[in-house]
């Protein structure tokens, strides 16, 4: 996995506009991780996967990329740039 995603994971470094941390997507899963603990989900995979694809819904937002679009390109290994 790593090798697949690694030029994807310090692109921080190289362009200022990219938070260093990804705090506010996982802020926004906050509800996620609450109903994880709270044994809200009947799996532990299930609590992660859902947690994940929020982050990945969380992060296209905020960048101007619709909910279908950012899971697109995350499961075809692509970042979620900018458009």
């Amino acid at each position: 996995m790593i090798k697949r995603t690694r030029r994807h994971l310090f692109v921080f470094v190289t362009n200022r506009e990219l938070p260093a941390t990804n705090n506010g997507s996982d802020a926004r899963c906050g509800p996620a991780r609450c109903s994880a603990n709270h044994h809200g989900f009947r799996t532990e995979w299930g609590a992660k996967l859902y947690a994940d694809i929020r982050s990945v819904i969380e992060t296209g937002r905020r960048r101007a990329i619709g909910a279908l679009d950012a899971i697109r390109l995350t499961l075809a290994g692509k970042p979620l740039a900018v458009p």
